[in-house]
C-alpha cells in the first residue's frame, strides 16, 4: 500500500506528501541552478571554439530537456518517497540523492572547471547511478522508475557526447 493513495483521505498525510514534494523539487531545482551557474559564461566563451561532434544538438535544446528532465527527476524520488517504508524506499532514495550529486557536479567540472576528462569519469558515474537508482526505484514505485528512463537515456547520450569532446580537443 503507498501512502500516495492515503494522503488524499488523509489532510496529515496529504501535508506531508505537498511538503515533501516540495523538498523533491527545490532539490532537484538546485541543481539545476548550480548547473546553469557553471554553464551560463562559458557557453559564449571557451565551448564555443571547442570542435563538437556532428550529431551534437542545438543549443537551444539542451534548456527545454534539462528542464523536463529535472521535474521528472523530481516527481519520481516524491513517488519513491511516498511508498512504503522500508530497505528498498531507503536504497532508492540514497541512489536518487547520489545521481543528483554526480549531476550538480558535472556543469561545474565540464564548464566551469573545463576539466573535459574529470567530467567525463562524472558522466559515467551519473549514467551508472541513474541506472542503479531506476533499478532500485522499480522495487518501491514502477512509475518512479518510468519517469527517470527518459532521464537515463539524455545521460547516456551526454556521456557520448562528453566523451566525442574529449577526443575530438585533445
Amino acid at each position: 500500500m503507498q501512502t500516495g493513495n492515503l494522503a488524499l483521505k488523509s489532510p496529515s498525510l496529504k501535508a506531508e506528501s505537498t511538503a515533501a514534494l516540495a523538498v523533491f523539487s527545490a532539490l532537484s531545482a538546485g541543481a539545476a541552478i548550480a548547473g546553469a551557474l557553471a554553464t551560463n559564461g562559458a557557453i559564449q566563451g571557451w565551448y564555443q571554439k571547442l570542435r563538437k561532434p556532428p550529431f551534437q544538438p542545438p543549443r537551444g535544446v539542451f534548456g527545454p530537456v534539462w528542464t523536463v528532465l529535472y521535474g521528472l527527476i523530481a516527481v519520481s524520488g516524491w513517488r519513491v518517497w511516498n511508498g512504503p517504508a522500508g530497505v528498498a524506499r531507503s536504497r532508492a532514495l540514497s541512489l536518487w540523492a547520489v545521481q543528483l550529486g554526480f549531476n550538480a557536479a558535472w556543469s561545474w567540472l565540464f564548464f566551469g572547471r573545463r576539466r573535459l576528462r574529470s567530467a567525463l569519469v562524472d558522466v559515467t558515474a551519473l549514467s551508472l547511478s541513474v541506472g542503479a537508482y531506476l533499478a532500485a526505484a522499480r522495487k518501491v514505485d514502477r512509475t518512479a522508475a518510468v519517469l527517470v528512463a527518459p532521464y537515463l537515456g539524455w545521460v547516456c547520450f551526454a556521456s557520448l557526447l562528453n566523451e566525442e569532446l574529449v577526443r575530438l580537443n585533445r
